[in-house]
């Protein structure tokens, strides 16, 4: 969720940034054009001025008209040499009265033809178009009439260069885009920090979750962070775990007392049997079904027992040698499955070390190896092997049975569930459920596959490091 939840705020917070930052960069661009055009009109009305005296002085005949004149073309030169800026004042028809540089010719075409009949018409020309940093052939050309007696009797050209604007607009666009960046990081640092105060509730609650479904019933969540909407959802889970744990409990306690209460009316039945038999003819093959079924009852009712115990009971971790009490094990097994014809082989490592509960572990092995050797014919061979993988530990235990489909190995470990091909096997269907309650209880596992070419590969697997820290 967080690798969806962050990016999308990250996007949000962007385009906020860039809806600030992009009026405020082409405001920036349009503020220092015009303060450009504002410097040249102001410029425009002085040299307006000044060519006023000009046709003053030539209308009226005056001997100074030529000197003024004169003056006029230096005031231009002279701003044209230190500002870079060509100016000149321009008749009617095109013709140039004063010029700097003296080559200049107004353009024939364009937005500059266009301020030039504005100014004609007796009005200041518009505001040229947007210059932008990357236009460098860029031109500002700024036309203010020339009035005399009402009249427009000339106008006065500016055109300037644009390399010093376009150099601030470009710095200060620079400077805003460093402050999107470190608006964007602190925006980012925010936006990380607010999907871990939100989400730290929804990880917490996935690990108690995630508890729960391994068997670890006691698992909760602490409600006292992140948004209300999840510290509610924290205390529902709660109380959900809570019922569950006490459904749970009410279960085992049922089948743990159920199972102790038949034990001694089915122990008094069998008895009664075994004395009925005495009285019937040797081999009478229905007394014979009946103590076979009465047996395996009884059996049921122990697995039952074993079962509820094996859910109920907290598993007793210490540092255990794998190798050497899978080697136990499989030394212990050998001689009922030399009794069978099948060979019981040990490979992989002799010592690595896990943590696991050594009474839980054992029983669970016995579980999986009788499993193996019950359905494995003569002449054939079970595999127990012990392997250090990552963080944990895993004993494979592979034999060479009929194996069994996909189908069943979804359904391999539910309780009382047997394979129908499977069903002339002596068993009650407990033993895999067992051995996994006693091994998820100390954080370990139980899982099954497919034995190439065929049988079945189980492997029972313990953790390398204490669980919770233990």
């Amino acid at each position: 969720m967080r690798a969806r939840l962050l990016p999308l705020l990250v996007v949000l917070m962007a385009g906020v940034l860039l809806a600030l930052g992009f009026p405020l960069a082409v405001s920036l661009a349009a503020g220092q054009q015009q303060r450009v055009i504002v410097d040249r009109i102001d410029d425009s009305a002085r040299f307006s001025a000044l060519a006023q005296f000009v046709f003053d002085a030539e209308a009226s005949g005056s001997t100074g008209a030529a000197d003024r004149r004169e003056t006029l073309q230096r005031e231009l030169a002279r701003y044209q040499e230190l500002y870079g800026i060509r100016v000149g004042i321009f008749y009617r028809d095109d013709n140039a009265m004063v010029r700097a540089p003296g080559w200049w010719q107004l353009p024939e075409k364009g937005e500059g033809r266009d301020a030039f009949k504005e100014a004609l018409a007796g009005r200041r020309s518009h505001d040229p178009p947007q210059v932008w940093p990357w236009q460098t052939q860029a031109k500002l050309l700024v036309a203010s009439p020339v009035v005399l007696d009402g009249d427009v009797v000339a106008v006065v050209v500016t055109e300037s260069p644009t390399d010093q604007m376009r150099a601030r607009t470009l710095s200060g666009w620079l400077i805003i885009i460093a402050g999107l960046a470190a608006a964007m990081l602190l925006a980012f640092g925010a936006a990380l920090q607010l999907t871990r105060w939100v989400l730290k509730p929804v990880r917490t609650l996935d690990a108690a979750a995630h508890g729960i479904a391994t068997g670890r019933m006691n698992s909760r969540v602490a409600a006292s962070g992140g948004p209300p909407e999840l510290r509610r959802l924290a205390r529902s889970f709660n109380e959900m775990a809570d019922n569950v744990e006490e459904v749970l409990e009410q279960q085992r306690a049922f089948v743990a007392d159920a199972s102790h209460q038949l034990r001694n009316p089915l122990a008094a039945l069998l008895l009664r049997i075994e004395l009925l038999a005495l009285e019937l003819p040797e081999g009478n093959e229905e007394i014979a079904s009946v103590r076979a079924e009465g047996k395996r009852l009884a059996q049921v009712l122990d697995d039952l027992l074993d079962l509820a115990l094996a859910e109920h009971a907290s598993a007793e971790l210490t540092l255990t040698d794998i190798g050497a009490l899978t080697g136990e094990r499989v030394a212990a097994w050998r001689p009922y499955a030399e009794e069978k014809g099948v060979r019981l082989r040990e490979a992989g490592r002799s010592a690595v070390t896990g943590w696991a509960d050594p009474i839980a572990l054992s029983s669970a092995l016995d579980a999986v190896i009788d499993n193996a050797l019950k359905f494995t014919p003569a002449g054939e061979e079970v595999e127990v092997s012990v392997a250090a993988d990552g963080a944990f530990v895993h004993v494979v235990v592979a034999d060479r049975g009929p194996g069994l489909t996909e189908e069943e190995l979804l359904r391999i470990g539910d309780r009382f569930w047997r394979s129908g091909r499977h069903q002339n096997i002596k068993g009650s269907g407990l033993g895999l459920s067992i051995s996994r309650a006693l091994l998820t209880s100390g954080g370990g596992s139980l899982s099954y596959e497919t034995n190439r070419p065929h049988g079945l590969r189980v492997t029972v697997a313990v953790p390398r490091s204490a669980p919770h820290g233990g």
